[in-house]
């Protein structure tokens, strides 16, 4: 299985995420997973990575040409793929994807998680997504979606495609047990 993750460029304010990120990548490991992400060697990002690396597992990173002459691509990767753009790594990394999970993160983890999201939305894929809600980090977005629910701008089936979960097993249960849901707008 691969997963590709998208998450913080940064590790943010709570050291539970660094903590979390490790512990998931170790997991992840330990399972045979390999992990897909956006390349980077800074925030959860190179957290999550190090940790799978470190545990003896691959990690498939793709980043574009102007990130990795920044000096931000991950050096110590099973593969690094450099790509032209933003776009071509998200359909790259999507493409490898047999999940997707977003960790705590920025705007752009939202995003590609958002992406991921409409493409299951629009039959593109049937790939589970998955929020790790650390800390109860997604808990206000939920919310909100749960809004755009009530207002009538998603349907219950597009809200009930996010997985949720706070813990490594929790999270693998979640994404291999999904079954997509059978209505799609397209």
């Amino acid at each position: 299985m691969k997963i590709t993750v998208f998450c913080g460029s940064s590790a943010g304010n709570n050291p539970v995420y660094v903590e979390a990120a490790k512990e998931l990548g170790t997991v992840f490991a330990k399972q045979g997973i390999e992990l897909v992400y956006g390349g980077g060697h800074v925030g959860l990002m190179g957290t999550i990575a190090d940790a799978v690396l470190e545990a003896g597992g691959r990690v498939h990173g793709v980043i574009p040409e102007y990130l990795q002459s920044r000096e931000l691509a991950h050096e110590g990767l099973t593969t690094l793929e450099v790509v032209p753009d933003m776009h071509a790594r998200k359909a790259r990394m999507a493409e490898l994807a047999d999940a997707f999970v977003a960790l705590p993160g920025g705007v752009g983890t939202l995003e590609e998680l958002f992406e991921v999201w409409t493409w299951g939305q629009l039959g593109h894929h049937a790939k589970p997504c998955a929020l790790y809600n650390l800390n109860g980090f997604y808990d206000a977005l939920l919310q909100f979606a749960r809004h755009m629910l009530d207002e009538g701008f998603i349907k219950s089936a597009h809200l009930e495609m996010i997985q949720l979960a706070d813990t490594p097993d929790a999270l693998l249960a979640a994404l291999k047990n999904y079954q997509a849901p059978g209505e799609k707008w397209a």
